[in-house]
Order: structure tokens, then sequence, then C-alpha cells
């Protein structure tokens, strides 16, 4: 098998990198303005002291606070906490008469892959990991775990992460610089072969950190991935795998054409952000002015202007001040009030969240919502989210249910490996974003029933309301063991017809017209059922 050479993966790292810092000034303005927690832009990571300050520049903090509303609200319309967020469907490759049976084996397979995805901590990850597509780009690892927690889910800062786009314009090779202790490498990577110097530090320096690179390659004539971390000084080679798949998961918020990484809504918004917090920042300097102004006093001898304090109620001895009879204390006049950012802070705050999506619902303080309501509400979360929607669920929901059931698949936790290609097996979305996506169809589809019902039993034999029933049910994602198979169905309606035809036998009889000579009751109802 060939593979990549160390020297080949340092030059496509290289280059990933450099690529990249044409993002740099645009990535770092919006960490430095909307996630300043979560900036690594400002030196933190070369060399920088943890636990340092972030918010130095904040003067407003709208474009925080809506940020992290826009994270949550996209996690609980895309991927609800400890809910079930999608269903996996039969492709198009299965007939319809077997559809039924096949998903209630999948709605099996889908239950243990919840169960897994609770046991993990897939939730925290994913909360990081929207706050990141806020700017355009997010990362995350899929990694096998242990057994308390079966799949490990890493999100990973993007200003750590260097891509390369394949063929089709899907992230592929990715390079990743981390900093880990050497006593932890073994932990990570039980297979790692330390390199000599790492060996020496590992019994001289155990909890000194060391710098790695972490690549990620595609081998296209094998269809496989060469994984590889490499020692940054020595340039060699400390783990070098070869997978069946990538553990990594890059979502892009939007793209355009030509471009690797992602734009995101704070992208969008970073002009009104920059001129709300310069606005408040002006706004605050006058206030400061307004309450304790600037003055002027007279050095004559009494006055001492370096012991002087300026608070309320104090009274300074002065000779004079403006003049042989001016004042002792005089304030210095000011051109005018800063009065003019009341006019366009609102206006700023507005746009700013209407960009990030957090207006939609009503305030808090409001009368109570129905349902309705609500599932509206949500129509127009998704309306707003426009093909930002579609690129989440391809290039996140997706990947992070095909890597996991691998691993699952993997550690024998699944019977029997899954094709999540669309054509034996599918991702459904049914969180709320989906499901208000889908009562639109099925509304559509219902008023449709009703008017056929109304035209006339023409017009009525033209809907099958048992297909219209199959078609709510998949749109609602109900558990096929819920359902009745085509067979059942069968027998249920023949059951029906024979209980139909002997309360027909018994009102007759009833009635004194008694049973047919020469004939029985079985026959009767065969022939009624007929």
């Amino acid at each position: 098998m060939k593979k990549f050479a160390v020297e080949d993966v340092l030059k496509r790292s290289e280059k990933a990198h450099a690529r990249k810092l044409n993002w740099r000034n645009i990535y770092q303005e919006c960490y430095e303005y909307a996630l300043p927690q979560r900036n690594l832009y400002d030196g933190a990571y070369e060399g920088g002291v943890s636990g340092q300050k972030k918010m130095q520049k904040i003067f407003d903090s709208t474009a925080i606070h809506s940020t992290q509303r826009f994270a949550n609200r996209m996690q609980s319309g895309l991927f609800p906490p400890y809910g079930r967020w999608m269903r996996l469907e039969p492709g198009t490759d299965i007939p319809l008469e077997r559809r039924i049976q096949v998903q209630a084996a999948l709605d099996i397979y889908g239950d243990k892959f919840f169960s897994v995805i609770r046991q993990s901590n897939f939730d925290l990850a994913m909360g990081e990991f929207l706050l990141d597509i806020t700017v355009g780009t997010a990362c995350m690892m899929i990694q096998p775990g242990d057994k308390s927690m079966p799949v490990r889910f890493t999100p990973v800062p993007e200003y750590l992460v260097a891509f390369e786009e394949g063929a089709d314009g899907v992230p592929q090779n990715v390079f990743r610089k981390m900093k880990l202790k050497v006593e932890a490498i073994k932990q990570t990577w039980p297979d790692a072969d330390l390199t000599p110097q790492l060996k020496r530090m590992l019994e001289t320096k155990p909890t000194e950190e060391c710098e790695l690179l972490e690549a990620t390659l595609y081998l296209a004539k094998e269809d496989r991935w060469q994984y590889t971390v490499l020692h940054a000084k020595e340039k060699e080679p400390v783990v070098d795998r070869v997978m069946d798949f990538s553990p990594w998961v890059i979502s892009r918020y939007m793209k355009l054409a030509g471009e690797a990484y992602g734009r995101g809504p704070l992208v969008s918004a970073l002009p009104d952000i920059k001129t709300l917090n310069k606005t408040k920042e002006l706004l605050l300097k006058n206030a400061s002015l307004a309450i304790a102004g600037v003055y002027t006093a007279a050095d004559d001898g009494v006055l001492n202007p370096q012991t002087i304090r300026i608070v309320p109620g104090a009274i300074i001895p002065v000779a004079r001040n403006g003049g042989p009879q001016g004042e002792s204390l005089r304030p210095l006049p000011r051109s005018g009030d800063f009065n003019v950012t009341q006019l366009v802070i609102n206006d700023l705050q507005m746009g700013i969240k209407k960009m990030l999506l957090d207006d939609s619902l009503p305030p808090d303080n409001m009368s109570a919502r129905s349902a309705t309501e609500i599932a509206e509400r949500m129509k127009e979360l998704a309306t707003n989210l426009g093909s930002a929607f579609g690129r989440l669920i391809t290039e996140t929901m997706v990947p992070i249910v095909a890597k996991t059931l691998a691993i699952m698949d993997a550690d024998g936790m699944i019977d029997l490996p899954l094709q999540v290609n669309g054509l034996e097996v599918k991702v459904v979305p049914i969180s709320p974003i989906a499901q208000a996506q889908s009562m639109g169809d099925i509304e559509k589809t219902l008023q449709w029933f009703q008017i056929t019902q109304q035209l006339g039993p023409e017009a009525a034999v033209s809907a099958k309301p048992s297909e219209i029933a199959d078609f709510i049910a998949d749109s609602l994602g109900i558990p096929a063991r819920v359902r009745a198979t085509p067979e059942e169905r069968e027998e249920k309606l023949q059951a029906m017809q024979q209980q139909a035809a002997m309360m027909q036998m018994a009102q007759a009889a009833a009635q004194g017209g008694g049973m047919p000579a020469g004939q029985s009751p079985e026959a009767m109802v065969a022939q009624a059922v007929q």
C-alpha cells in the first residue's frame, strides 16, 4: 500500500496553513467581538497565558448574547439534547412492499444509535461545534471511546485546523496542530511509537508539552485513509495508521465558489457589531466626562494640582481662576453631548439580532403562545436558514451518523454494517425544524384528500387512504413497530369483511328471513366477502 511520505505530509500541511492565513483577519474579528472566550487568534495558543482576560475591547454584549442564542436555537432545532433528531429509513433500492419490514429493523438500529449518543458527550460537543459554525467553519473528531463512553466526540477549534478540499468540494485532507503532554501520548494513542527525544522527555520531563502535527489524508487508490501524527521538532512519525473512514466532520455554514472555508452569519453582521461596539465605547467615554469632567486649576502655591481629588461635595481652595475675581474652581467647557448614540444603538442591535436569527420569537413577557404559532415560527426559522439548513444536514448530520455507525459496527454493537448512502439506508432529519417543514406537506396532502371526498364518488376513488397514512407516518417519523405491514392490513381487512357479513346474516335471521336452504353460513360469508 502506497502511503504519503513524511515530507509530503509536511509540505501539504504548510501549504494548507498558508492558505488559511487569508482568513485570519475575518475570523479573528468575529471571535474578538462575538466569541471572545473562544478566541485563540489573540496569541493565547502561541505561548499565551491561560486564564487571561479576553473582554477588554468589548463594550456591548449584544453580539455575544445573540451568538450564543443562535447556537442554542440551532442545537434545539437540529440536534435537540436527549431527543431523537434523525431517522434511518430504507433507501431507493429497497422495494416498496418490504419497506415496513426493513423500517422495523432500522428502527432497532436507530434505538441503539441514540443510546450510544446519550451515553457519550455528543450534546456538549455539539454546543461548541455550533458556536464555531456561526463564524463559518466548525470541526469535530469522532473516535472510538471506552466502555463508559463508546464514542468520543471532540470539538476542535478551527484555529488549529487547516484542510484541503477533495474533487467534489468536500473537506478531505485535514491537518491539525496540537500540544500534548508527553505522558499523555501513550494514553491518547496506545499504539504510539515514541521518538528518541520523546522517550527522554518521558523519563525526565513527563509533564512538559510537545508540539504535534496530526494529519488525515485520503488514499484514493485504496479508498482508505492515512492517519499520521508527527513530532513537530523531529519531524518523525509517532502514530501511523490506515483507517476505513476519516474521523473528521468539517462543516461550513455557507461558502463561495473557489473558497474552502465558510462564511457564517457573524461575517455578515460584523460591520454592525463593530459600529455598535465603537458607539458604546464613545458613549461611555462621554458619560465619564459628564460625571467627572475636566477642570482647570490655578497653580499659585496654595492649590496643589497633584493632590486634587474630584469627588462630590469637595471644596478646593484656590487663589484665583480666570482673572482677579474669577471662579476658584471652574469646569472646562466641552463641545457638546454625544447624544447621537441613542439614535443608532437600537437600530444596530435590532440589525445584529435579525442577522443572527435572534428575533423570531416574541419576548417571554408576552401572552402564552399556541402550538400552531410555535410551528409557524419554526417554519420561519427554517426559511431564514435557507441553504445553510441543507448544508448542515449534508456536511454535519449525515457524516456524524455514518461515522458513529461505523464505530459501532467495528466494536460489535450492531449486527450488520449499514451503508448510509441513500440507496440502501438514508438519514432523514426529524428534528423540530425538519418536522416544521414536513407539516406543510402533510397539511397539503390532507387538504387534497378532503377536497376529493367532497367532489363525489368518482373523485374519491382517486385517493389511497392507506398510502396517505404511510406518507404521514413517514413524514412524522412514526416507528415501524406501531404500524401494520401490508400482510397484516390484508388480514385485518378480510376479518372486518367477514364480521360485516356475519352481522348482515344475523340481521336477516332476526327479521325472519331465515337461512337459505342448502347453504352453509361459511358459504354465505365467503359470498358476501367476494
